[in-house]
Formats: structure tokens, sequence, C-alpha cells
């Protein structure tokens, strides 16, 4: 009860100082199922100020960006054990910088690329990484540059350690599997935590393997969905971000199944994008909070 009093004061106090000085959007959660006081989310205009994009990194080479992120408070405990206020502060005339991960199915890529294009998703995209050659033309278009990493089980860790490197040395702030069908390794998923999302259809457990939407329309499934999550080292069990389903029906061929399949797919993973570049997202044990 004291710490929440505590939290209470605290959200007032900072709610007060940043109600004089141009906030534009805040809101506060209680958030007791997991065991923490509560979460809230502000954020400030300054007049005169618009987004910056960060600078363009060059194909093979370490960028300039600077990070949207300045300070934060998190993993640290109080003398007695518990967790102290967590928070973080950040920039957001900086576009966050946005790596994508793609294998042979392109639909994500596109409509991501596409938001990006007309400026609906405000990001900078300094990469696109693939262990197939099939998106190479698509990310020339759109002058991305285009790393090929083919994985097999000789050099995946190489890769991965390749992977981390264009991470770094783009300052990307999120990872995007955009249907990237390799499993990251435990040290890759440690390395990327709270900073990689992933998308894939919600029949699981239901419809694992291949072909889940020929083993969905065997047996007569009536609803399709997707779901975008972090990427843990459990697979596919990641904090939830956003969930959607569309309705089929009996008349509806496998191809019209996956078709809907691939549409709600790329409206899932972009509402989770967006949000997590717009900083909505707090994570809160293995669940999330969004503020919408």
């Amino acid at each position: 009860m004291k710490r929440r009093s505590i939290l209470a004061r605290t959200i007032v106090t900072v709610s007060a100082l940043l109600a004089v000085s141009g906030v534009v959007d805040m809101a506060a959660q209680n958030t007791p199922a997991t065991g923490t006081s509560g979460v809230a989310r502000a954020s400030r205009s300054t007049p005169g100020v618009t987004p910056a994009s960060t600078p363009a990194a060059k194909p093979g080479g370490a960028s300039a960006a600077k990070p949207s992120r300045t300070r934060e408070n998190v993993n640290r405990r109080n003398d007695d054990g518990s967790t102290p206020l967590q928070w973080a502060v950040y920039d957001t005339s900086v576009k966050p910088r946005l790596l994508i991960l793609v294998s042979k199915f392109g639909h994500c890529l596109n409509d991501l690329l596409y938001r990006h294009r007309i400026g609906a998703l405000p990001v900078e995209i300094p990469a696109i990484v693939s262990n197939h050659r099939d998106f190479y033309r698509l990310a020339a278009q759109s002058d991305i540059p285009f790393h090929y990493l083919p994985v097999d089980s000789q050099n995946k860790q190489k890769q991965e350690s390749q992977l981390l490197e264009i991470v770094g040395q783009e300052h990307c702030d999120l990872v995007v599997l955009a249907r990237y069908m390799q499993i990251l390794s435990p040290n890759v998923c440690e390395q990327l935590a709270g900073r990689a999302i992933n998308i894939h259809h919600s029949f699981l457990p239901s419809f694992q393997g291949a072909k889940p939407y020929s083993q969905a329309h065997d047996r007569g499934v009536k609803l399709i969905g997707a779901t975008a999550h972090y990427v843990t080292a459990d697979l596919d069990e990641g904090p939830i971000i956003e969930q959607d389903v569309a309705r089929v029906d009996h008349s509806m061929s496998v191809e019209a199944c996956a078709g809907v399949g691939r549409d709600v797919e790329c409206a899932v993973l972009a509402r989770a994008v967006q949000w997590h570049v717009e900083h909505r997202i707090l994570l809160n044990g293995h669940r999330t909070v969004i503020f919408r």
C-alpha cells in the first residue's frame, strides 16, 4: 500500500510538471495482476521542433544515428529487494531505426516498406537481412542495403554473429521478423530482448509444422488470426503485443484462406511495430501494457 501511495504521488507530481510544458498525450494504468503498482506514459511536444531524420547509413558502414532513449532506470532493486520506479525518456524527434528480417514470404516486408515510404511508419530502415535472395531487388527499389545471410546447421552461429554486428553497426532500435523462418538462438534472443518483434499465424499450437493453412482448411476452421509478440528463447511464447482474426468459411480454398491470413498478419505486425516505435508499449512481466 505504501509503494502504491508513493507511485500515485509520483505520477501526480510528474503530471503537474508536464501539464504546463506541452503534454499532448498521457495515460496511466494499474497492473496488480503482475505485482506492479502501476504504469504510466506521457508524451510532450516542444514548440518549433519538428521530427528529424537520422543520418542515412552507408551500405556496409556504420551510421552516426543518435539513440532515441536518453536515460533509464532498469534492472535495479531497492535495499529491501523491491523493484524501484523504472523510467525512460525518449526523444521523439529522433526516428527509431528498424532492421527487417525476412525469408521467402514477402507480404509483411512489402507492407512495412509501403508504410515507411508514405510516411505512415515514422522510422528509418537502414538494412534488410534475409537467408534468401528473393527480395534484394525490392530492397534496392527502396534504396535500402540488403544483406544476404544464408543459414544452415554449419554456419548458424557465424551468421547470427553477423546479424548482431549489423544491429550494432546500424544502431538499430528494433528488429522485426517479417516472416523470417529461422529460429533465433537463446543468445540472440537475450541480446535483442524487448527490441525484437515476431509475427505468426494464430493457429498455434493447434496446427504446427508445414502447411498450417492446409491443416486448418481440412479441419474446417472458421477463424484465421495472427499474433505479434516480442521474441524470447521460448519459441513463439514471448509477450503478446497484438492479435486479430478474420472469418473464413467452407466455400474458401486453401489459397483463399492463406490470403486472408497474409492480410491479417500484415495489419497485426504493422500495429505492433507502430506502437513500439511510438513508445506505447511497456513490458510488465510476461505481459505488455499498450497505451493506444
